[in-house]
């Protein structure tokens, strides 16, 4: 077994897959018009699917009821090149470049859609 993707329910897939082209330089991988795109991010994909398509909101909460955090990291070695392409991209400054205790560079912004992006150097 391996981890195969995430997916990320918004309220538009073809204005969020346009937002991280931009914002991330990640490239378009499939897209199914106004229900579902992924983004090719390696092994692993990024995916986005419309709010349309939930059929079950609890699913997306806690078993008491609190909406479950959400939080997307990108690796990259130059984080703040990334930092910067993403801001001016539109993407909104939660914390800028800063080096950890254990040597990451990590930094964050919040996506078009108000979701916690980490742009990271990668660990090992």
């Amino acid at each position: 077994m391996k981890f195969g993707y995430t997916i990320i329910y918004v309220d538009s897939v073809e204005t969020t897959i346009a937002f991280y082209e931009t914002a991330f330089g990640l490239k378009r991988g499939m897209v199914a018009e106004g229900e579902f795109g992924e983004l090719a991010t390696g092994e692993t994909k990024l995916a986005f699917a419309a709010k349309k398509m939930i059929h079950e909101p609890a699913h997306f909460a806690s078993a008491d009821g609190k909406v479950l955090g959400v939080e997307i990291a990108l690796t990259t070695d130059d984080v703040p090149a990334a930092f910067d392409k993403a801001v001016a991209a539109g993407a909104k400054l939660v914390s800028k470049p800063e080096k950890k205790s254990w040597g990451q560079i990590v930094a964050y912004v919040r996506d078009n859609n108000g979701f916690l992006v980490e742009l990271c150097t990668p660990m090992g």
